[in-house]
């Protein structure tokens, strides 16, 4: 039977934690790896990993008091309403909802799809049938109930990390059989220099950590009290950190700095040279099994976003059900799965039309980001009798730097997209 109650404390912790490195966890490391080694020089390289690991620690520590003082499906959604009004939240949940969330959702197909159809052509239109099919099939299997989805998601993310500690595991492999990193065949000139150069990094630095906000719509359903989900968000992006740290120390171990740098595809590079062509299949199947991961963790947290905002519209009411025998939004994770094969189907025949609009996901995000590190300390000052189980320490010195950093973001990503 289909109510409007929401949802219960029925997540474990560990689960939750493995749910929140999905969401941040993906492919864009084998991507932004040699962007940032282009734009900064090896001593500061690894700086830069950490600095972004740190920021996020930093922010997640933010939504963490909040997450845990105002509990709620709908997380920085409600937040930001609560901090500035129905029409922010409004604003927010819509931009999710009609291009953050389906986006993501979108590319992640596509990403999928031009792997799949390589390898089972089906023509000019393959990529676009296979990445309706991989979401239909998602939202299908969310359907079936929450721990379906959430044990999916749990497996997802641990064969991922089976994935990348086999490619951190090839740079070992290297250094142990004493092989000589990769000189690359031309110099490499940097795309930018100095305050330039940190900027256009850090962009994609916070790229590949981005995502871990959106574990605070799952604030509602961790057990173990309300420091359930402050230990799952710092404990996904200490172990996340651990990870980029150990694969960026393997691609340079294996390719040089300089080869990084100018590599398109360094973990294909690496794996070839350590473990030949198996090693090379290792990387299809882990962009497949990253792109579904990332499908399955959007749909789980962009739904409980589209039903948080649709119990507050009366126009939308109908979305803002939760199916109680099944512990899922099921109308809301309907509305995600419909638009997001409607991107499909607009990629399919506009695909410049499309990254075009997906290019523009990263500044809304760093708005939307600095708007709700600002709302900690609004909701201080105005629920200042609310319990916080978890307080952010070195207030307000420590949310005043993250949302300085969001706005210096926000400018950085709106002068490189232009």
């Amino acid at each position: 039977m289909t109510q409007t109650n929401g949802p219960k404390r029925h997540l474990p912790v560990f689960q939750a934690l493995l749910i929140t490195l999905g969401m941040v966890i993906t492919t864009d490391i084998l991507k932004t790896a040699p962007t940032v080694a282009l734009n900064v020089g090896p001593e500061h390289f690894y700086w830069v990993w950490v600095l972004g690991g740190l920021a996020s620690m930093a922010g997640a520590l933010c939504f963490a008091e909040m997450a845990t003082a105002f509990p709620h499906p709908g997380g920085d959604y409600h937040f930001l309403r609560t901090a500035y009004g129905e029409r922010m939240g409004f604003l927010f949940a819509w931009s999710r909802f009609s291009v953050m969330h389906t986006g993501w959702i979108a590319l992640s197909a596509f990403m999928f799809a031009d792997y799949f159809n390589a390898v089972f052509p089906l023509g000019q239109y393959g990529s676009g049938l296979f990445a309706g099919a991989i979401i239909a099939a998602l939202v299908l299997l969310n359907l079936t109930g929450k721990h379906i989805g959430f044990i999916t998601q749990t497996v997802l993310v641990g064969l991922l990390a089976v994935g990348f500690l086999s490619i951190a595991s090839a740079g070992v492999w290297l250094v142990w059989q004493g092989v000589e990193p990769l000189a690359p065949s031309a110099p490499v000139t940097p795309e930018h220099t100095g305050a330039a150069g940190f900027s256009a990094a850090m962009i994609f630095v916070f790229l590949a950590f981005g995502g871990w906000s959106d574990a605070a719509t799952l604030s509602a359903e961790v057990r173990d009290g309300r420091r359930g989900i402050f230990i799952a968000m710092l404990g996904a992006l200490t172990v996340l950190m651990a990870i980029y740290l150990a694969l960026n120390w393997a691609f340079v171990q294996g390719l040089g700095f300089e080869g990084l740098a100018a590599s398109n595809a360094p973990a294909v590079e690496l794996l070839n040279r350590a473990f030949g062509a198996p090693g090379v299949m290792l990387i299809l199947l882990m962009v497949g099994i990253a792109a579904i991961a990332t499908i399955n963790s959007t749909l789980l947290v962009g739904a409980r976003t589209t039903y948080a905002a649709a119990r507050d519209v009366p126009q939308l009411r109908r979305f803002g059900e939760w199916d109680e025998r099944d512990g899922v939004p099921r109308k809301a994770l309907l509305a995600e799965g419909a638009v997001a094969l409607l991107l499909v189907l607009f990629g399919s025949f506009t695909q410049s039309g499309f990254n075009t609009m997906v290019e523009y996901l990263t500044p809304v995000y760093w708005l939307f980001l600095s708007l709700s590190s600002l709302a900690l300390i609004i909701l201080r000052k105005r629920f200042p009798e609310v319990p916080r189980p978890i307080r952010v320490p070195l207030y307000p010195v420590l949310p005043l730097l993250f949302f300085g950093l969001c706005v210096y973001m926000l400018y950085s990503s709106v002068t490189v997209v232009g």
